[in-house]
């Protein structure tokens, strides 16, 4: 029994340590951000104290600012719970970009074209028209991985390609809005519409969505048994199919699962705040989805924290660029330093970890 309990403990340290050298290494990614965006803002002559006071301040500042905050949350934390499918299978998707632009080209030519249907029956059918768009698209791509060992990554840079200029070419002329005057398609049909939920705001119905979502995620990757299968596809792809798992169905449908999310997302936007399709209307949220996974660590609490930063970066940056005339590029930046430092978070870990080590073995 003693030796049992002592073996827990160990067991119990082990993981206490690992917890807290992420945690640390997750202090260290947001702490360098944070200096090298002062510095950043010091050299172009502004206050960086005082610009991060009116980043904050238009996100959380008034009913509406914590609207907008929510709104643009919404779509990067469906597309990163669809990111986290598939990276935890061992795929790299960089196509939640190209996934959410057909889900909304899917989406829209349903809510226009097909009338006479209640709300009811409307939008779960452009929801679910938006998931199979998105899980096609991404399917291809692990479809050519599963089959033919092609790079998934290549494959969705490309897909993002085709699906942006397919896109563009819809709305410039099969369904560009009459009389033709401007590149984007006709409205959605009001019954289309995510419902508002908050008077003087825009936060939808997508919000309940993407709640539900974070549920089904969970509950996908870690309580399934389709979740255990695709979790050992990515630790372990050989060891898996020895232990009798098809590899090769569970890359496919990883990647269909996540496009459907990443689709999700894309009907979302275009039901609850574009109500119609034009060129770029992601704004690269697919793109910021990659970092908000791998920021989350490829939990869904973890994505559900990084979304509401990144959407609280996006909110707010209008409000500093209106006060101190800084560029909401800035976020920009600060995304793709976040990008980098998590990528080394590995690095900050392990360096927590030695340090705690040197301090244990000193004390001892």
């Amino acid at each position: 029994m003693t030796a049992k309990v002592g073996k827990t403990e160990i067991t119990i340290k082990k993981k206490d340590k690992s917890f807290i050298a992420r945690i640390g290494g997750l202090v260290v990614t947001f702490a360098l951000v944070l200096v090298i965006t002062a510095l950043i803002i010091a050299m172009s002559g502004k206050n960086p104290i005082e610009a991060f006071g009116y980043l904050f301040e238009g996100a959380f500042s008034s009913t509406y600012n914590i609207g907008e905050t929510m709104v643009k949350t919404i779509p990067l934390l469906i597309a990163g719970l669809g990111l986290c499918i598939c990276y935890r299978t061992g795929l790299t998707s960089v196509g939640a970009e190209g996934q959410m632009a057909i889900a909304g080209l899917m989406t829209t030519i349903v809510g226009v074209y097909v009338t006479g249907l209640p709300r009811l029956v409307m939008i779960p059918l452009c929801l679910i028209c938006g998931m199979i768009g998105g899980g096609i698209w991404a399917g291809i791509a692990g479809f050519l991985k599963a089959k033919f060992g092609i790079s998934e990554i290549i494959n969705t840079i490309m897909l993002n390609y085709i699906a942006s200029f397919t896109v563009s070419y819809m709305c410039s002329g099969p369904i560009i809005e009459p009389p033709g005057t401007y590149i984007q398609s006709s409205m959605l049909q009001d019954t289309a519409f995510l419902t508002k939920l908050v008077p003087q705001t825009r936060i939808h119905t997508g919000i309940i969505i993407a709640i539900i979502s974070i549920v089904v995620v969970y509950l996908l990757i870690w309580k399934s048994p389709l979740g255990y299968q695709m979790r050992a596809v990515g630790y372990n792809p050989s060891a898996a199919k020895t232990s009798g798992i098809n590899v090769t169905k569970n890359l496919v449908l990883a990647m269909f699962l996540s496009g459907a999310f990443c689709g999700l997302a894309g009907a979302i936007e275009i039901m609850g705040l574009h109500h119609r399709l034009m060129p770029g209307f992601t704004s690269e949220l697919g793109f910021d989805a990659m970092a908000i996974a791998l920021l989350g660590g490829l939990h869904p609490v973890g994505v559900t924290l990084s979304a509401l930063f990144f959407g609280a970066l996006r909110a707010g940056s209008t409000t500093m660029q209106r006060a101190m005339q800084i560029p909401a590029s800035l976020v920009s930046i600060i995304q793709g330093l976040i990008i980098i430092f998590v990528m080394m978070q590995g690095l900050f870990s392990n360096f927590i970890i030695k340090i705690s080590k040197g301090k244990s073995g000193k004390e001892a």
